[in-house]
């Protein structure tokens, strides 16, 4: 049983890592992922592999197991898929930023705020939010090519999501917006 208190996530004494079949399997979801990319479409058919692991995300923190501190942990990385497991810490926000590929979401344990941002016409490289979605244990979000979004983990403990992006993620180059100008820049990774 999962148990989650004031912010932090725990197992219960009886918890323990079962066999396979019973939790998530990164190996296992990696796989489908690469099959899924020969999909016509591979966006569609990834959120639902996505969404059918985060439908039980206490199965899925069984596999990945309790984080313990904020982190980026890579499962798979390719010219066409990027899988990575983000643990962010308590509070912590990620500017706003693109991806240029797309990309799907899942939050296996705390929450994610996003704020979705747009390009102001008159001045390409300034943005301007132009919506947000609260994101909890369960729930998939799919981000188009196009996307610009910030994160904040708003809970007091630390928050998991698996990231499937659909191209490489780590040598793209992709764009940032400075928090307090909303001015465009390149990304740094670092």
């Amino acid at each position: 049983m999962l148990v989650v208190a004031a912010g932090t996530i725990t197992f219960s004494p009886d918890v323990e890592r079962r066999g396979e079949g019973t939790m998530f399997d990164v190996q296992r979801f990696v796989e489908e992922c690469q099959t899924a990319l020969e999909e016509p479409e591979a966006t569609v058919a990834v959120r639902e592999i996505v969404e059918r692991a985060m439908s039980k995300p206490g199965e899925v923190l069984a596999g990945l197991g309790v984080p313990e501190r904020a982190t980026v942990e890579k499962f798979h990385v390719a010219d066409d898929l990027t899988i990575i497991n983000a643990v962010w810490g308590p509070h912590m926000t990620v500017m706003p930023h693109n991806h240029e590929m797309p990309a799907i979401i899942g939050i296996y344990a705390g929450g994610e705020d996003n704020i979705f941002w747009r390009r102001v016409d008159e001045q390409p490289n300034l943005i301007r939010a132009a919506g947000a979605r609260s994101m909890r244990a369960g729930d998939v979000e799919a981000l188009g090519p196009n996307a610009i979004h910030s994160v904040t983990n708003p809970i007091r403990g630390l928050t998991g999501a698996v990231h499937v992006y659909l191209g490489p993620f780590f040598t793209i180059e992709r764009n940032e917006w400075d928090p307090e100008t909303l001015l465009e820049g390149r990304y740094n990774i670092e």
